[in-house]
């Protein structure tokens, strides 16, 4: 090389080729959900004949309890009736029951004055604060009561009369700020026992039916179950379990498939009972729960609007495609008819038209009508005390009822495998890839990257290259909260000691981007939240993903020739803590704060751990800090960190 051409070298632009990490995680988990895509149409193409239908039926019922925390047993409903009022064509009884023991159900039964067995159906109702109180609710309750139907509308978990967070002064309202986080909050403390709110709300939905089917207005045999929003998805979930069903009309259900072709991450996902923990690895999703009910009559009754106004860009398109496949099913079973879809103009809502569309189908199906009726009979709303069943409107103040996180087992110590627990992994290959330098004075600072997953790849900051010891630092704020000149890194690295300040996935560089679609439904999924139940449903903790990340760059600093401590903060002190666990290698692991315990977040009322430390059936086994015992001195806990981190090295 001659002079000139080194010259030329030494003054040409330095330039530094950061990756687009925000979309790491989003890649990552759309691999997962086309992988899971493919399992799953490849399964249901070959339903070309009854025997297959029936196999994938039974299949369909197994695989919803299991994912669901199973089939609870028959308890006593222990039913009594507490009050009644009487209305021009109908009378409406007040009754309570017990879903489980001590979970306490209050409803509405509106009898029609005819004599005769009549059909029943199965009100189920979506997101309202003022449950069975909703208008719309009311409204098509009284109208099926006045066309001949016995209702029964019933609260679900967290609204109406079983607020579960009620505010002080009486009443329904929760001191939540929806009704969707009356299901989430102990949705995710259930799902750390197995259990779900999924499982929960179904089983309701089946006692509910067993209500019905017992009473001696209603003919067993004519039985039904309608909603919307909430209570349409509920619909769904009743007939993959419960083939007493003899129609069902689903209204604006959240009928989106997590594992769809066209995936925006982190997918459809919902409040707590509507996202299926594992089910893309079990290649089963939302459209599989009806498939049961086949070759039964199904109406989908939709708001054309739902694609932006309530579910994803992919509601409408999906559902529509399922719907093609469903009615493939249908008419090998020669029934093709008896499947219906709809789509209405108007906004996510029971409106009028909605409403008339549920009447004519069910007076076809289950009274044999041969006219349809384009009025809907006189309805007239009552005030909400009048519907309630006890005196406060709320049942744990009325009848003692519990909560559902009453329903968590106490901990039974048994020896956990980490690693089938978070979805962890290990990654022998990892190693450090350097795309950039500059120094601090006498500090040289390295950009490195390190690759996690195919799709993931680990920015980092590595100070003091020429150290023997390394302390991998991973803060809640992610690797830009210090890197400051004379920042705790900088001197650090002045005391000798090399250090990694590392992103994992969903934090600093790698928090993922916004999704495409419609802003309201963008922006709403944007949270962390939505990332870990999508990272669950595709059978992924991101507790899991991010014990994986921190064991690829232990790995790849110790390639390099470090031997490796690690010290977290925040939202990182969890997979820090069973990082550890699963990798001997690390040296020592200094915490700031307390470790978490799950058991006491399954038992308060109220938490604020971030769902991403969630992991489905942990308290089976053990507990964070029983774990944090186990590593005896290898772990420190401290305040803050300062200067004293990695000073006492090995």
């Amino acid at each position: 090389m001659t002079r000139r051409e080194i010259l030329a070298l030494a003054l040409a632009p330095q330039t530094v080729h950061y990756r687009t990490f925000s979309q790491a995680l989003p890649d990552y988990l759309t691999r997962l959900a086309r992988d899971a895509y493919t399992r799953r149409q490849r399964a249901l193409d070959a339903l070309t004949t009854p025997t297959a239908i029936t196999a994938r039926q039974r299949w369909a019922r197994e695989t919803f309890w299991r994912l669901t925390g199973g089939e609870p047993a028959r308890t006593p409903l222990n039913l009594r009736t507490v009050g009644e009022f009487r209305r021009d064509g109908y009378r409406v009884e007040k009754i309570v029951y017990e879903s489980q023991p001590g979970l306490v159900i209050p409803a509405n039964l509106y009898l029609p004055d005819r004599a005769g067995r009549l059909p029943g159906v199965l009100f189920q109702l979506g997101h309202s604060l003022n449950g069975k109180a909703a208008e719309p609710y009311q409204k098509c309750c009284q109208g099926l009561a006045r066309l001949g139907y016995v209702v029964l509308a019933f609260d679900p978990m967290g609204q109406g009369e079983r607020t579960d967070y009620p505010r002080p002064n009486g009443g329904t309202l929760t001191r939540l700020p929806s009704a969707d986080d009356e299901h989430t909050v102990p949705g995710r403390q259930l799902l750390l026992a197995g259990l779900s709110a999924t499982q929960l709300q179904t089983w309701d939905a089946v006692r509910g039916l067993d209500v019905l089917a017992a009473h001696p207005a209603v003919d067993p045999t004519r039985l039904a179950s309608t909603g919307t929003s909430g209570g349409g998805t509920l619909t769904m979930f009743l007939g993959a379990v419960d083939s007493r069903l003899a129609c069902a009309a689903v209204s604006c259900g959240n009928t989106e498939n997590h594992a769809t072709r066209d995936f925006i991450a982190p997918g459809s996902v919902d409040d707590a009972e509507q996202n299926f923990i594992g089910g893309g690895p079990a290649g089963f999703d939302r459209w599989d729960t009806l498939y049961p009910l086949a070759p039964k009559p199904i109406a989908f009754v939709m708001s054309g609007r739902d694609f932006q106004g309530t579910y994803s860009p992919n509601y409408l398109l999906d559902g529509r495609a399922e719907f093609a496949r469903l009615e493939k099913v249908y008419a090998v079973l020669g029934q093709r008819d008896r499947l219906r879809w709809v789509e209405s103009p108007l906004p996510h809502n029971l409106s009028e038209p909605l409403r008339i569309e549920i009447y004519n189908w069910f007076g076809r199906w289950l009274q044999g009508a041969t006219k349809s009726i384009t009025e809907e009979p006189k309805v007239q709303p009552e005030p909400d005390e009048t519907l309630w069943c006890g005196p406060t409107g709320n049942v744990k103040r009325d009848f003692g009822a519990r909560s559902s996180r009453q329903l968590i087992p106490s901990l039974q110590p048994a020896a956990a495998d980490w690693a089938a627990l978070t979805g962890a992994e290990a990654r022998p290959a990892a190693r450090l890839a350097e795309v950039g330098e500059t120094r601090f004075g006498p500090v040289r600072i390295r950009a490195i990257e390190v690759r996690s997953e195919p799709e993931v790849v680990l920015p980092a900051w590595l100070y003091n290259r020429d150290a023997k010891h390394c302390l991998l630092l991973l803060e809640d704020g992610g690797k830009g909260t210090r890197w400051q000149e004379g920042s705790l890194y900088h001197r650090l690295a002045q005391a000798g000691i090399a250090v990694c300040a590392a992103d994992v996935r969903g934090l600093g560089d790698l928090r993922p981007a916004l999704g495409k679609g419609a802003a309201n439904y963008a922006i709403s999924h944007f949270e962390e939240e939505f990332w870990a139940w999508g990272s669950l449903m595709l059978g992924k903790p991101l507790a899991g993903q991010r014990i994986t990340d921190i064991r690829a760059l232990v790995t790849a600093l110790r390639a390099a020739g470090f031997t490796v401590e690690l010290a977290a903060s925040g939202r990182l002190v969890v997979p820090a803590l069973l990082a550890t666990v699963l990798e001997p290698a690390i040296t020592r692991l200094t915490l700031t704060g307390e470790v978490p315990s799950y058991q006491e977040i399954a038992k308060q009322e109220e938490y604020r751990h971030p769902t991403a430390d969630f992991l489905p059936g942990v308290l089976a086994f053990t507990d964070l800090p029983e774990v944090a015992k186990s590593l005896g001195a290898r772990l420190r806990r401290v305040e803050r960190f300062d200067e004293k981190l990695g000073l006492s090295t090995p």
